[in-house]
């Protein structure tokens, strides 16, 4: 009888690596662990092919954006409400360093990484894809969601791609917002 001394591969032998868009729209390999749950991230490029298939067969493609540093119900409570309004959820995620830009040191809290597979376990969530610019127009430009969401603190004037959506004949729906739940509100220091 053959008996086996490894069991399980090292860290450094497994093969399985997903792949994140970096700011110059080529991938960027990014190691995955086995406790994971499968990436739902996708390129731009991937996004577009989707859309496509998405817009042939009638569906109709939502959009949101955001951080999603230090995954709370307020998140999940806008991305509940967005994925009502469609058949596809698509997220648009901000990178580590826009983040850092829009948020100040010390964010995000939560590397791309975990924020990417926060998402990716969320049911409700059909694809992610990352964008460096601080704002997601060229992203919204390219991929003429037919409804825009963003939640409640927002009045609709404010959300970034407005005109983008509306003048191709979409829709912007701003979403109930739970009050006094955000990721500042949880790290800001209390007095």
């Amino acid at each position: 009888m053959k008996r086996f001394s490894k069991l399980r591969p090292e860290p450094s032998e497994r093969p399985s690596l997903r792949t994140l868009v970096s700011r110059t729209s080529r991938p960027q390999r990014v190691s995955s662990s086995p406790l994971q749950p499968p990436s739902k991230c996708i390129s731009r490029a991937d996004l577009l092919e989707k859309k496509q298939e998405w817009s042939a067969s009638g569906r109709t493609v939502v959009f949101t954006n955001g951080c999603f540093d230090l995954f709370h119900e307020g998140h999940q409570h806008t991305l509940d409400e967005a994925a009502k309004l469609g058949d596809v959820l698509v997220v648009g995620l901000n990178s580590d360093d826009s983040v850092h830009r829009l948020k100040g040191n010390g964010r995000p809290v939560d590397d791309l990484e975990t924020r990417v597979s926060n998402l990716s376990l969320r049911a409700v969530v059909d694809s992610v894809v990352v964008f460096e610019e601080d704002a997601p127009t060229k992203l919204i430009e390219a991929l003429e969601p037919d409804i825009l969401v963003k939640g409640g603190d927002y009045h609709v004037d404010e959300v970034v791609g407005r005109e983008i959506v509306e003048r191709a004949g979409g829709k912007v729906i701003i979403v109930s917002y739970l009050d006094g739940i955000s990721t500042t509100n949880r790290i800001r220091p209390k007095p």
